[in-house]
C-alpha cells in the first residue's frame, strides 16, 4: 500500500446527487474531501430535473450492480433523510395492466421483485401490481442537505470550479481549473454527470461514451379538491418504463418522461411535440387530467452510457482517477448506495476509510420555490 500525504484531500468532480451523496459519505466515513462544481450551484443538471421518485428497485434486473447499489441504498437513506430532514412522502406506486400481455409483464415484475427482495402485492379485483416501497422527495432538497451536512462534517465545496486538465504527481493527481485555480489530491472521483466522459478523457480515457437522453416532464395542478396520492406506472415496455403520473410535495401532479436520445448535451429545451406524446398517455393512466393544462413544463438530459449503465471503478489510464459514470435515471435512488461501494474502494489506493458516522445535522435545506422549476430557471432565465 502506497502512503500519501495526509493534508492531500480525495477531490469529487461534479456537485449532482452522486457528487453531494459522496462527499456526504467521505465527510462522515473520515475522508477529507473536496467537491468541484463546474455551475454556480449544487444540483442544477439532471439531479434538478427528474421525477423525485426514490425507487425500490422491484423491476430491476437481478445481480447487475445498478440494482445491488439501489438495495443497498435502500437499507442506508431512511435514516439519513430523516436526520437531515429531507422532506419525503410515502405514496407507494401501481401498475395497472390493460392487456394479457400487461399481466403476463406484471406477473414478471412481481417475480423479479421477488428475486430483488422487495416487498410488492398483486392486487386481484384488476391484476395490479401494488409496490408499497416507492416514494416522492425533492431531489435538489436531497443533494443539498447531503452538501451542508458534508461541509459541517469538514468537507469543502468550490463552485465554478470546471475541471480543464488532470495530470499525475506524487501519490496523487493534480487538477486545474477553467479560472486557474489548481487543486493537489490523493484522488479524484468523476462524477461529472453528462460530462464524465470528456473528464475521463483528460487522463486519455476513452472506454466509456455519455450522452444525453431528454425527459420532458409536465406539471400539472389539479382541480379544487382533487389530489393524486401515489405514483402510477405504466407497464414498462423494452425500452423504456413509459409515461408515469406522480405528486409532488407540494399539491402538484407531474406527467413523464419521455426518452429523446440527443447528442446536444446542451439542449434542455421542452419540444414542442411532447406536450402531445405525453398528455394521451398520462391520461390514460389518470383521467383526471383530461382537459387540463400544464401549469408549467421542464426537461431533464439522463446521462446515459452508449451501451454501458453504471461505469463504476478505477481508470485504466489513471488508477487514481475513479469513474462513477453512466449513472441514469436511478442516480437519485442508488445515490447513497453508490457513494458506499465507491469508498470500499478507496483502501486499493492507500486511502484509510473509516465506518459510516451518524449525519451531521447543518439545519433543513433552503427552499428556493419548487425543485422542479429551479433548473428551468437556470437553463432559461425567461422561465416565470
Amino acid at each position: 500500500m502506497s502512503s500519501h500525504s495526509p493534508s492531500r484531500p480525495v477531490a469529487i468532480i461534479g456537485g449532482g446527487i452522486v457528487g453531494s451523496a459522496l462527499l456526504y459519505t467521505l465527510a462522515h466515513r473520515g475522508v477529507d474531501a473536496v467537491l468541484l462544481e463546474s455551475e454556480p450551484a449544487l444540483a442544477l443538471a439532471a439531479s434538478g430535473t427528474n421525477s423525485g421518485i426514490l425507487h425500490t428497485g422491484f423491476d430491476s434486473t437481478p445481480g447487475e450492480l445498478e440494482t445491488e447499489l439501489i438495495l443497498r441504498a435502500a437499507r442506508i437513506r431512511p435514516a439519513i433523510l430523516d436526520a437531515l430532514g429531507v422532506p419525503v412522502i410515502p405514496t407507494g406506486a401501481e401498475l395497472v395492466p390493460r392487456t394479457a400481455e400487461d399481466h403476463e409483464t406484471v406477473r414478471a415484475l412481481a417475480a423479479n421483485a421477488a428475486a430483488n427482495g422487495v416487498q410488492v402485492e398483486v392486487r386481484e379485483s384488476d391484476g395490479a401490481l401494488l409496490v408499497q416501497g416507492e416514494s416522492v422527495s425533492d431531489p435538489v432538497a436531497f443533494a443539498l442537505a447531503l452538501a451542508a451536512s458534508a461541509v459541517a462534517a469538514g468537507a469543502r465545496i468550490e463552485l465554478d470550479a470546471r475541471v480543464t486538465a488532470i495530470s499525475a504527481i506524487d501519490d496523487g493527481l493534480a487538477l486545474a481549473t477553467a479560472d486557474g485555480r489548481r487543486f493537489e489530491v490523493a484522488a479524484a472521483i468523476n462524477a461529472a454527470g453528462l460530462y464524465a466522459d470528456e473528464v475521463a478523457r483528460l487522463v486519455g480515457d476513452e472506454s466509456f461514451e455519455i450522452y444525453p437522453r431528454k425527459g420532458e416532464f409536465f406539471v400539472f395542478e389539479l382541480p379544487e379538491g382533487q389530489t393524486l396520492d401515489r405514483i402510477i406506472l405504466p407497464v414498462p415496455t423494452k425500452r423504456t418504463k413509459g409515461v408515469l403520473v406522480f405528486p409532488t410535495l407540494d399539491g402538484k401532479v407531474v406527467a413523464g418522461p419521455t426518452a429523446v436520445d440527443l447528442d446536444d448535451k446542451e439542449d434542455w429545451s421542452v419540444r414542442p411535440e411532447a406536450h402531445d406524446e405525453i398528455l394521451a398517455k398520462a391520461v390514460q393512466q389518470f383521467p383526471a387530467l383530461e382537459g387540463l393544462e400544464p401549469i408549467a413544463s421542464y426537461a431533464g438530459l439522463r446521462p446515459a452510457g452508449r451501451g454501458s449503465n453504471y461505469v463504476i471503478g478505477r481508470s485504466a489510464k489513471s488508477d487514481r482517477l475513479i469513474n462513477v459514470a453512466a449513472i441514469r435515471s436511478t442516480g437519485l435512488t442508488a445515490s447513497l448506495g453508490i457513494a458506499d461501494h465507491v469508498a470500499d474502494i478507496l483502501p486499493e489506493l492507500g486511502i484509510e476509510v473509516g465506518e459510516l458516522h451518524p449525519p451531521t445535522v447543518a439545519g433543513p435545506p433552503a427552499s428556493e420555490g419548487p425543485w422542479w422549476l429551479r433548473t428551468a430557471r437556470h437553463r432559461h432565465p425567461t422561465t416565470p
